[in-house]
């Protein structure tokens, strides 16, 4: 890589850090739920990655998993131990499996939405199609990886703290994904090609 390509690169990377930081501090990052938080910062992970790479869209889905941990941490709602391991919530306590949960899935939305992008953008010269699959699979990613992160790993205590029965557990985590995921992943599907399109043309991006 360039000079001129590198610094292009670190600063779109730090601006859309700065976004994310951004987003937080004025409560549309993530934002409460009661049992869940819905959140925006998926779509600078997804519009890095799209951009600027696969190592850069991981990332900034780290930056987004770090996010999650503080905010969650010094601001914790009913299920913030899933986030958290410095989080007890009356009888349930975050543990070390908390920053899977909180990280892994974050880093993953970089990875998926970029190859997503790559594949479509075989067969779609204007790539705006591919910016907006890669925004749907990116927000699904989250979504998805992080509710069976949760059920996976701490489904009877999430369980306990939402009230809910552990056989009841399944059609809780479908019942967030569908009111959540989807309205998340349509909006990223419609936000990402808005960014990327003309963020490409600034930074002269040629997304090869």
């Amino acid at each position: 890589m360039n000079t001129a390509k590198r610094t292009k690169t670190l600063t779109l990377l730090g601006v859309l850090i700065a976004i994310q930081v951004v987003l937080t501090l004025v409560n549309v990052g993530l934002i409460p739920l009661p049992a869940i938080k819905a959140t925006t910062l998926h779509i600078p992970v997804i519009v890095g990655a799209v951009l600027l790479g696969p190592t850069e869209g991981m990332i900034l889905g780290a930056s987004f998993g770090i996010i999650s941990v503080i905010t969650n941490t010094m601001q914790p709602g009913l299920t913030s131990f899933v986030f958290s391991p410095f989080v007890t919530v009356g009888e349930q306590s975050g543990n070390l499996l908390s920053l899977v949960v909180a990280i892994v899935p974050r880093v993953l939305i970089g990875l998926n939405a970029y190859w997503s992008f790559k594949l479509v953008s075989r067969f779609d010269k204007s790539k705006i199609f591919s910016y907006a699959v890669a925004g749907v699979v990116g927000a699904l990613t989250n979504t998805i990886f992080v509710m069976g992160g949760i059920y996976l790993l701490f489904g009877q205590q999430y369980a306990a703290a939402t009230n809910h029965a552990f056989s009841e557990l399944l059609g809780v985590i479908i019942t967030v994904v569908a009111a959540n995921g989807i309205p998340e992943a349509i909006t990223a599907g419609i936000i990402v090609p808005a960014l990327s399109k003309p963020l490409s043309m600034i930074f002269r991006f040629g997304n090869k």
